[in-house]
């Protein structure tokens, strides 16, 4: 199973992400509040896979992707997102996103592209 750091804002999204993701037999190591924090958890903890909100205080979602991407061109980020942001979406895509969770979270959406990225 995967080390895992979830980043959001949100207390509420990243407990109902860590409910899923454990469930499964994943390991949360980390959580972050805004993308410095997402950065320097990542740099920290060298987790498998993060999963990143788009819409954060003091750093956003696509920022730290960027940050973290080149700090390790092999980082694997899954971004999280509202619907209509679809702008967000392809700008993180072209950052080197690998996939998208759209909230309201489906926690068998959530586990199918997890488990597809963690293979």
């Amino acid at each position: 199973m995967a080390n895992i750091l979830i980043v959001d804002d949100s207390r509420t999204s990243r407990k109902m992400l860590r409910d899923i993701l454990e469930r499964r037999g994943h390991v949360i190591i980390g959580e972050a509040v805004d993308g410095q924090e997402a950065f320097d958890q990542y740099v920290k903890l060298k987790p498998d896979l993060v999963t990143m909100d788009i819409t954060m205080p003091v750093m956003d979602g696509i920022e730290a992707l960027k940050l973290i991407r080149k700090n390790d061109p092999n980082a694997k980020v899954i971004m999280i997102t509202a619907a209509g942001q679809k702008e967000k979406m392809l700008e993180a895509i072209k950052t080197g996103a690998l996939e998208f969770i759209t909230k309201p979270f489906n926690d068998d959406v959530v586990l199918e592209i997890v488990d597809n990225i963690t293979k």
